[in-house]
């Protein structure tokens, strides 16, 4: 059985004052189920990817709420992996399909961040941490802080190869009118940005973001499409601590194999990839976790300019989280659209010239969980 992604839909992503998260989840839900020509009553599930909902809005209960909303009666979920909550959800929704217990499943990520002080968000995102981590006072900036001095220490990665990530999904995302921020900036821009906790400085770190992506997953053999050929999750530990290194994502290497094996192919094979970078050392390690340069190597090589639009393998040409955004529970969505447009030949200035299979790495957390898809057609 093969999973196609039948239909995709996504809001614009960024401070969206005047629409509610059901108002972002239901406009990007229809767009996916009109883009699939399928009809509502043939929508079996939902799967809702969300983090944050019932910390800062008391909204429990999203699979229902979304359902419902849409004047749908089938069985609904809500999924809750923290920053990975859209992978997770996608992964789950092809489980339930390759089971056979259902055919079509609308998945949708969805978060509403803005509405909420950012002392809350604070706190409402720390529990993707561990208790340790809370009590100490540490918050994500400063977990990612410590990874990227492991990096620098390690392997002499400097701050302006950190930087010029974010200058490069910046200037992807001037190219995408939904990204929250469709501007270029510089090097020097990011280095002189207010530090935040060294060496990451405000331009390394990915926004709060409102937004929500959809997709349509069916069964279907049928040639013409995209498809979800590969799929699967890893976990580590979830306090940073414990962790026998910090310069790896230990997750990212497991999902990835497993992925990769079942898709058929090999990482030299990927045209295209989105990847988790929540803050710029994100993206170092997953060039390195995934395997598309040697470890301690990620820092030159996107230098290189080889994930850049032009370059051997395009990343993160949505803009990523850095650029385009980061609704947490809707990001692994968007990831899987991104790649979708792309093998479609729908990206518009973002086109990757004979983009034909894909890869996306959705992270929870620091890497307690991993989600990795690989997309072809």
């Amino acid at each position: 059985m093969k999973i196609k992604v039948a239909g995709v839909g996504l809001t614009k992503f960024g401070e969206i004052w005047d629409k509610s998260l059901l108002d972002l989840a239901l406009e990007a839900s229809k767009e996916a189920i009109s883009d699939s020509r399928l009809a509502l009553s043939q929508i079996d599930a939902v799967f809702v990817g969300n983090m944050l909902i019932g910390k800062i809005a008391g909204q429990d209960h999203l699979g229902p709420v979304i359902a419902s909303s849409l004047g749908l009666s089938c069985a609904s979920f809500r999924i809750e992996g923290a920053c990975a909550s859209g992978g997770l959800a996608v992964h789950l929704a092809i489980q339930g399909i390759l089971a056979g217990t259902y055919k079509n499943i609308l998945v949708v990520g969805a978060e509403k961040m803005s509405d909420a002080p950012i002392t809350q968000i604070t706190w409402a995102l720390m529990g993707a941490g561990s208790s340790k981590e809370r009590k100490a006072g540490l918050t994500f900036p400063a977990l990612y802080a410590l990874m990227a001095e492991a990096h620098m220490q390690k392997y002499g990665t400097t701050r302006k190869q950190l930087a010029n990530i974010a200058v490069k999904n910046h200037y992807h995302a001037s190219l995408n009118k939904m990204a929250q921020y469709p501007f270029e900036i510089t090097v020097e821009q990011v280095l002189e940005s207010s530090l935040i906790s060294s060496p990451i400085t405000l331009l390394d770190c990915s926004p709060i973001t409102d937004g929500a992506a959809a997709v349509v997953l069916s069964a279907d053999d049928s040639k013409k499409g995209v498809y979800i050929t590969g799929s699967a999750v890893a976990s580590d530990t979830i306090d940073l601590a414990e962790r026998e290194s910090l310069t790896e994502l230990k997750a990212t290497q497991i999902a990835s194999k497993t992925a990769l094996k079942q898709a058929g192919v090999e990482i030299k094979d990927i045209k295209i990839a989105e990847v988790h970078d929540c803050f710029t050392i994100a993206e170092i390690l997953a060039m390195e976790d995934l395997g598309f340069c040697s470890p301690g190597a990620g820092g030159k090589f996107i230098a290189s300019n080889a994930t850049r639009l032009g370059g051997k393998c395009p990343v993160n040409t949505s803009g990523g989280l850095k650029a385009c955004g980061h609704p947490v529970g809707a990001t692994g969505v968007k990831q899987i659209i991104e790649i979708t447009q792309q093998l479609r030949e729908t990206a518009g200035q973002r086109q990757v010239k004979n983009a034909n299979i894909g890869l996306t790495q959705n992270v929870g957390g620091t890497g307690a969980t991993v989600v990795v898809h690989v997309l072809q057609n």
